[in-house]
C-alpha cells in the first residue's frame, strides 16, 4: 500500500467521486479520499489521497484556492451556474468601469449565504436535497474571505475572473452577488481550480480515459508525505521522541523548536492556526500536531493524526 498525494486535473461533467473512483479502480487501493470537493460543471485540481495520505486530506482543505471563473451577466439560475433554471433576464448590461467598482465590495473579508444547491447542512437535512423538494431552508451568512478578485477577461455580457478564496467560498454565488449588487443578475459558465495552496493544476495529470494515463505516470507523480506537508510548520523529533510517538506517545516540546515555512498560507476565518508537522531526523512526516499548555509537563502537543505505524 502506497501513502501518496496525487494532483488530479478533473474534467468537466464529472464528479470528485467519479474522479477519485477512477483512480481507485486504476491504482487497485481501496483507501483514497480527496480534499476539496469540484462541482461536476467544473474543471481543474483535486487532490486525492492514497493510503495513509487520507490522514492529511482534511489539513490540505484549509488551503485558498485559486480559479478561474466566467461569469454570464444580465442572466441568474436557481443554480447559480450553467447547469440550472433561468430565474431571471436583464437589458440591463453594466458597463467595464461599473463592474469594477462593484467588484472592489467582494475582496476581503465578507459574508455568503450558501446557495440552495449546495451540500451544506441545515438541520441535519442538505440544502440541495431541500431545494430539490421545493423547500427553501433558511440559510444563515458565513464569513469568508476573498484574498484576490481580479478581472482578466470582459467580453461582454461575459466576464472571466481569477479569484483566490478561503474554504467554503463558493464562486458561484460570488458571481450572483455581483449580479445582483450591478443590478443585472450573473451565473457562473465555467470555473476552472488553477491553484490550491502550493500545488499547481500545471502538475497534475487528467483521469480522464481518454489521457491514457497508466498506474505508473500518476505514481510516479505523487507526492510523498513529507512532500505534500512541506508548507506546514514543523517539529524535528530525536529518535527516541518518534520511536515513543510510533506507539502514540506525544512529546513535549519548546515554542523554539517550531521552524517555519518558506510561505506562510492564510487560514480560513475560524482557524487559529496550521497544525505542526512531527518529522523524523530524516524528515519524514511522522504526525500532525496541536500545540497545548499541559499543566503538569509544561509546553505539549495533542496528536491530531498518527501517519505512521508502531
Amino acid at each position: 500500500m502506497a501513502d501518496l498525494l496525487h494532483l488530479v486535473d478533473k474534467p468537466e461533467g464529472w464528479t470528485s467521486h467519479d474522479a477519485v473512483a477512477r483512480l481507485r479502480t486504476l491504482l487497485g487501493e481501496s483507501r483514497m479520499g480527496h480534499a476539496g470537493t469540484l462541482d461536476p460543471f467544473a474543471s481543474g485540481l483535486l487532490l486525492i489521497g492514497e493510503g495513509r495520505a487520507t490522514g492529511f486530506l482534511g489539513c490540505l482543505g484549509l488551503l485558498p484556492k485559486r480559479y478561474l471563473a466566467t461569469a454570464r451577466l444580465g442572466v441568474a439560475t436557481d443554480t447559480q451556474d450553467v447547469t440550472g433554471t433561468v430565474t431571471a433576464t436583464s437589458s440591463r448590461m453594466p458597463s467595464l468601469p461599473e463592474v469594477e467598482a462593484a467588484l472592489a465590495r467582494f475582496r476581503g473579508a465578507i459574508r455568503q449565504r450558501p446557495p440552495l444547491y449546495s451540500a451544506v447542512k441545515v438541520g441535519g437535512t442538505r440544502l440541495y436535497k431541500a431545494a430539490r423538494r421545493g423547500v427553501d431552508l433558511e440559510r444563515e451568512d458565513r464569513p469568508v474571505h476573498v484574498y484576490e478578485l481580479r478581472l482578466v477577461g470582459d467580453a461582454l455580457p461575459e466576464i472571466t475572473l481569477d479569484v483566490t478564496v478561503s474554504r467554503g467560498t463558493y464562486v458561484r454565488t460570488l458571481a450572483h452577488d455581483l449580479g445582483e449588487t450591478l443590478g443585472c443578475g450573473a451565473h457562473l459558465t465555467a470555473l476552472r481550480r488553477v491553484e490550491s495552496g502550493p500545488f499547481q493544476v500545471d502538475a497534475a495529470l487528467s483521469c480522464d480515459r481518454s489521457s491514457g494515463h497508466e498506474e505508473g505516470a500518476y505514481r510516479e507523480r505523487a507526492l510523498e508525505p513529507d512532500r505534500a506537508l512541506s508548507f506546514l510548520p514543523r517539529v524535528r523529533l530525536s529518535d527516541d521522541e518518534a520511536a515513543r510517538l510510533r506507539h502514540g506517545r506525544a512529546p513535549v516540546l519548546e515554542a523554539d523548536r517550531v521552524e517555519e515555512p518558506d510561505r506562510c498560507w492564510p487560514l480560513p476565518p475560524g482557524e487559529s492556526g496550521w497544525p505542526l508537522a512531527l518529522v523524523d531526523q530524516a524528515g519524514s512526516v511522522l504526525a500532525l500536531a496541536r500545540p497545548w499548555r499541559d499543566q503538569v509537563s509544561g509546553a505539549a502537543v495533542a496528536l491530531q493524526r498518527v501517519l505512521v505505524g508502531a
